[in-house]
Order: C-alpha cells, then structure tokens, then sequence
C-alpha cells in the first residue's frame, strides 16, 4: 500500500509517525525491548501526548531477528497465526552511549539512539539498513491504522519469491498485495501468495501475518522496499544466509519442511482433463494406449466430473459413467498404477452433503447466522468451515471412504477465494482467514493421507498456498494457456515459489485453456518430464500425446523414461530437502549466487544441484540460455561446453540444453519404465569433469527414502579413487568420455587412471 505522493508529500488523509529516539531500553527472557517516542524528547513536558513506539527484538533460532512493533497493544487478539518456530535463542546485546547492538549467530542489527535508524549486517558486510522511517504507525480515512516495516534496496540488489508469481521473477518495482486469488497465470494475481522475499544481498525477509500484507519492492520509494499491515502491530523476520540456499533453509526451519513425496508420485500422471466427456471405457483407452505406445505411466488422474454434475463436492462417483467405481480402481491398480480424484472444499447446494454440513454447522455462516453462498463455480455452495475440529473430520471422513476404495491422493484444488463477510466457529477473524484458509484444507486432507496411507504415502496435488504450505507437497501452477508465452509465465511462477520455501512444483504439461499446438505440446513434455513432478492436464481437450501427433507420442516415452532412470539423483536431492528445505527445482540464483549473470535468469533452473534444464520458447527450436564457468557436459549428448558464457543453438523434439555441472556424480538407475525401483542395484555413477583436488560425496537412498550409503570420489593428478560405504549390491562407475569399469559386487575401493 502506498502512503506517499511522491517524494515529499504525504497522501491526503494520512499522517505518518516515525520513531524518532531510543528512550528506553529493557531486556529479560531472551528479548530486548525498545520504547521509541515518535517526536524527540528535550525537556520532561516532551513525554506528555503523541504515539510511543514499543519495538522487541529477539531471535528464534542462530542468524534470525525477529522485530515486533506495537503502536496500541490493546487490540483484541486475532487469529490464526502462522505456525512459525517459538523457541528463544541466546542473544548477545551491546548498550552503548549512542547505539544498540544486537546478534544472533552471524547476524548483526545497529539501532542509532538518536535520530531512530537501524542496520543489519553479517560477515561480509552490510546487508541493508533503514533510517527514521523503516518502522512507521499511519492513521488514515475511516480510522483505519497501519504499521509499516521499510528498508534500503541498495544498488544491484534484486528481490525474489513472495510465493508463486507470474510476473517478472525480479520482483524489484512491483507492487504485490498478498491475498490469493483465483486469477490464472497470465495476471499479478496468485494463487499462493508468501509473505516473504529474498534478496541476492543474502538475507531474506518474512512478515508473519496471515492476513493481507501489502509490499512496495522499490515501487513507492524507489531505493527502498517497504512491507506494510492494517492495524497496530508489525511482525518480521529477518533471516541472514550468507547465501541464497541458507536464507530459504533458515526460512524453513521457522514455517516448516516440505514432507518428502512418495517415489511413484515423480512419474507421469494422466488426466482425464476438465469438461471433456469421459467413462470408464475413455480411462481405459487412456491408460491401454500409453502402455501400447511403451510410455511409462504412473498415476492416473480423475477430474472434477468423477462426480455428478452441479453437485461438487459431494465425494460420490457418478454412476452413470462409472457404474462399477470399486472394480473400476482396483483394474486399474492391478496395471500398476496409483489413482488421484479431484476434490475441493466447496459443498454446492444439490450435493447430499449441503444439507448435512448445514444441519450439524460445518458451513461457513454469515454474521446474521445463515449459512454463506454463492453461485460462482458451482449452484448455491458453501464453504466447509476448517475451524471446526468435527467439520474437519466430517470431511476426513467423506475422503476415508475414497481411499478405502483404492483412491492414493486428492487433487486439492480451489481454496483461494475465501470471503471475509463470514463467521468462523473458533472465531478466527476473517481477514486472517482468507489466506490461511488453504493452509488448514490442505492440513486436514494431508494429515489424513498420512493417517490412512502412512507418512511415506502422503501426497497432494495442491493449487493454493500460504506459508508453511509447502509442508503439505506437491503444488502446480494452475490455469496456464497453451501457448510459449504461458510456458514462460509459469516457469517464472514456479521459480518464484521454490524461491518461498516450496520445494516441490508442477504445472499443466501443454497448458490448461485452449489446445496446443503440437510444437508447444511436445516442447512442453520435454519441460515439463524435467520438473520436479509431471502431469499432462487440460480442460477442454484430452492431453495423451498421440492427439497431437506421433512424434508427440515419442516425445513423451523418451522423456518418461528419462526421467525414470534419473530418479536415484532426483530422490536423494528429495532427501535433501526434506532435511534442509532447499528446494529440487530451482532458481539460477539460489545454485550461483557469485554469478552476477544469474541474478536475473527466469527462463532456466536448476533441477537439484547438478542438472541445469533451459526450456524452448519458440517455434524455431532454438535453445537460448547461459552456463556459468567450468565445464558442462550434455546430458544427452556427451558434448562438452566451457562455460562463463551465453549459448544459442538448436534442438530437435528429443532434446534441449540439459547440462551436467562439473564435479558432479550422477547416479543413474537401472529402470526406465518405473520410478520406484531398487535405486542402488545395478546403479551406474557418471562422473563429470571431476577437476584435481576436488573431493565430492553423495548419499545413496533407496526409493523409501532411506539413506543406504555413500559414494565418495576425489581426483589426485590423473587418477580417480573411488569409495563407496553401505552398498553390497552391483554397480559401475563411468567416467564420462573416458571408461567405464564394473567392478566386483560388494567393492568399496576402485580406483580409475585417466
């Protein structure tokens, strides 16, 4: 939101009060606690009328400050509030004549007494500062009251994340309000809005409130970025790294780690797309002709008219098109397969349910007592009101009875648009509400994945978010077009969500709305089968390759099982995770951040630690994209590029700029037509570029998850020594362009002359 008109006026209506000294200082339990008076204080009578700053400072765990900033405190408390780490850390404070000091960890914050600033800085420096003006209470029109946070943007620094954005993945100059909405890809609009953003200075910034934070990424006041909420109290976080992967890793720690997924969930998934017309004999033709095509299919995906229409949700199968649903799901998982129905958390009013959730009041109320409606998306529906611990089973229940049936996973779609005229039974203020509102719907069908299938088994597939949402994987991007531009914006949304914490991403392989053409279809296979999980969705046109052309069909196969045999790579980065929060698919600048020219990069990433992966935008196949410096291998192709420099050239439908980072070990598995398989038999590591005195060691897992072992590999002059812990089943080693060795199973030492 923005306060000023221009560079020296203050909008009509407001008045903004800045702290203008330290007058006090207390410190007990782990926190210090600072009153700033917004006018100097020259004689006793300076303490008499006008607005007191009370600002603590305390920090949850090493290189973290939290600053909290009250004008009133008399507010009645709201809820909810993020499920964000308590715990009180060792602080070291510094009272000095003329200033604070303040640290956790490698992290430092400065208060000026006198003339209120701030100034955070780690080992390598200033990170950023704020004068009078980074904290600020504002009374406006109608009474209403805000807290504002500012700080400087300094010369070449870029911001990034604040969830999934479609817009420019640099987010400096935007104006972004967090509130989700249901508003497609191609919009400002989101619909998983983060209160948090990360800087290429190496810190990052959370503002924990649920409700509606408003930011000014150098948008109002250009050399600044300011955070701002309605009422009388501010809450932020500021996180140092030094690097962009310990940022989003501390992040984490505080809103939660993404669970790890099932191994079968980063197959294919199949849809059977939106409004189109299908039964069980259409879901069979699906599923028989992927296998007759030799294109290897993992789950398969109902969508919204499993159930009747105008009658979402209601949890039945419409029987006139699947008369026989329990025999229909168990041939279906006899060919292998894990099955996914659509769900979402609105009861239309012709659904069984309605009068049932109406009865026992598990539908969200207006305040005069009835229950909240509309008719957009579907007749008459409600909202099932997640507050409620009995609604929340009632709900559980209905989908208990799917899974028992031989259901693995719901879609959950929907959740973004959330009223705030409403009454909620714990009486949760509806403002917070609104966001937080995706967080409890995916809780309530996560936990009960996690009851039902167990822990490893948990998945979702996940349209709205807030923070801590990536706790509950897997989340795609949307309603996208079918065309290159829509390919680029949800690349850019993705990014910028892996970017918040999420560590998991996916979209609709060939774009949701309309139909693409069969250059967009199988360049967007290739894209999407190197994402972290892959479906190919749409709404009003089957999406199984063969309808775009045979080629297509092609396509699909050799990227299916391509990424099949990368999958003891892609499940011991899902490990990683898990452990750390850094996310699988990633930003350029989250992988190199010493690189200036990776600062801006929106249209590649990095596909765990060691994949680089640049989609095609346009019809003349060409790649366009840059390698940092070392030595890059092609995946596919074995060719060897020195990097440090921009790269154009072209690709055919089979291929792509997909490079191998130097000094990497690339496990690559036996199996390409399943992703759950014995990941360390018969595994081969490829070995890229190892440079002299390089010493590189990688985990082994098994598809549960379990760390099973280690490989370790270190390079003296012309000689590779290889050392692998915990493994007593075959495998080889391949140095790529050079040898390729087998040794005997149950070997630990192996040692190859280059």
């Amino acid at each position: 939101m923005k306060f000023t008109d221009g560079n020296w006026m203050i909008r009509e209506g407001y008045q903004i009060h800045f702290p203008k000294t330290i007058h006090e200082m207390e410190q007990q339990n782990g926190a210090i606690t600072l009153y700033a008076p917004c006018k100097y204080i020259n004689h006793r009578g300076d303490t008499l009328d006008g607005p007191l700053l009370t600002i603590q400072l305390s920090s949850p765990i090493d290189d973290v400050i939290r600053v909290q900033t009250w004008h009133f405190k008399g507010e009645k408390a709201k809820y909810p509030n993020f499920d964000v780490l308590d715990e009180v850390n060792m602080i070291n404070v510094e009272d000095k004549e003329d200033e604070i000091s303040f640290s956790s960890g490698g992290l430092y914050l400065t208060l000026q007494k006198q003339d209120f600033a701030l100034s955070f800085k780690n080992q390598n420096g200033k990170l950023t500062d704020a004068d009078g003006k980074g904290l600020a209470w504002i009374n406006g029109p109608e009474e209403k009251t805000y807290m504002r946070g500012q700080l400087k943007l300094g010369v070449g620094e870029h911001l990034y994340g604040l969830g999934e954005r479609f817009t420019p993945f640099v987010k400096n100059g935007q104006t972004v309000d967090i509130w989700n909405k249901d508003g497609g890809t191609s919009s400002e609009q989101s619909y998983k809005n983060i209160p948090f953003f990360l800087s290429s200075k190496g810190y990052g910034v959370f503002v924990n409130h649920p409700e509606e934070v408003s930011f000014e990424l150098g948008s109002e006041t250009v050399s600044r970025t300011q955070f701002s909420v309605q009422g009388e109290y501010l809450d932020y976080y500021f996180i140092n790294g030094p690097t962009p992967k310990e940022v989003v890793s501390r992040y984490t720690t505080l809103t939660g780690r993404p669970a790890l997924p099932p191994a079968w969930s980063f197959g294919l998934w199949l849809s059977t797309s939106f409004t189109t017309d299908y039964n069980e004999e259409t879901v069979n033709h699906f599923v028989d002709g992927m296998a007759e095509r030799g294109i290897p299919l993992s789950v398969f995906h109902f969508d919204c008219f499993w159930m009747k229409e105008f009658e979402w949700s209601n949890f039945l199968w419409d029987r006139r098109n699947f008369p026989d649903p329990e025999g229909m799901l168990k041939r279906l998982k006899d060919k292998g397969l894990k099955i996914c129905v659509w769900i979402n958390p609105y009861i239309a009013q012709k659904s069984l349910l309605f009068d049932e959730g109406l009865k026992k009041g598990y539908l969200l109320k207006k305040p005069n007592g009835d229950v909240w409606q509309w008719d957009l998306w579907q007749a008459g529906m409600g909202i099932v009101d997640f507050t409620n611990p009995e609604a929340s089973k009632w709900f559980q229940e209905k989908l208990k009875g799917l899974l028992e049936m031989g259901v693995d996973s719901f879609k959950t779609d929907f959740g973004e648009r959330i009223p705030t005229d409403v009454v909620y039974f714990n009486g949760s203020d509806p403002n917070k509400m609104h966001n937080y509102y995706a967080y409890l719907y995916n809780d309530v069908v996560f936990d009960l994945l996690k009851q039902e299938k167990g822990e490893e088994e948990a998945i979702v597939f996940a349209r709205s978010a807030t923070a801590g949402g990536q706790k509950f994987p897997v989340h795609w991007g949307g309603d996208c077009d079918s065309t290159y531009d829509a390919m680029a914006e949800s690349l850019r949304g993705g990014l910028s969500l892996t970017t918040s914490g999420f560590g998991y991403w996916s979209h609709d392989i060939g774009g949701f709305e309309n139909t693409a053409t069969p250059d967009v279809f199988k360049r967007w296979t290739a894209f999407g089968l190197l994402s972290s999980h892959s479906r190919f969705h749409g709404s009003s046109s089957y999406r199984v390759p063969w309808n775009f052309d045979e080629e297509a069909v092609d396509v699909a196969r050799h990227f299916t099982k391509l990424k099949n045999s990368l999958m003891p790579y892609l499940y011991e980065q899902s490990v990683e995770n898990s452990k750390t929060g850094i996310p699988v698919m990633r930003s350029m600048v989250l992988e190199f951040p010493e690189d200036p020219l990776c600062e801006t990069l929106d249209r590649q990433y990095m596909l765990g630690d060691s994949l680089l992966v640049a989609p095609i935008f346009n019809e003349e196949g060409i790649g366009s994209f840059y390698l940092p410096k070392g030595k890059w291998t092609h995946l596919l192709t074995g060719e060897v590029v020195e990097g440090g420099t921009w790269l154009k050239q072209p690709y055919d439908y089979f291929s792509l700029p997909l490079f191998v980072r130097p000094n990497t070990i690339l496990p690559i598995g036996m199996s390409e037509d399943t992703p759950v398989y014995e990941y360390v038999d018969s595994v081969t590591f490829k070995l890229y570029q190892i440079e002299d005195g390089v010493i590189i060691r990688k985990r082994l897992v098994e598809a549960s998850g379990k760390e099973v072992g280690s490989i370790e590999v270190a390079r003296k002059n012309n000689e590779l020594l290889i050392h692998v812990e915990g493994l007593d089943k075959s495998y080889h080693v391949e140095v790529v362009g050079h040898t390729k060795v087998s040794p005997e199973q149950g070997t630990e030492q192996v040692k190859i002359k280059l």
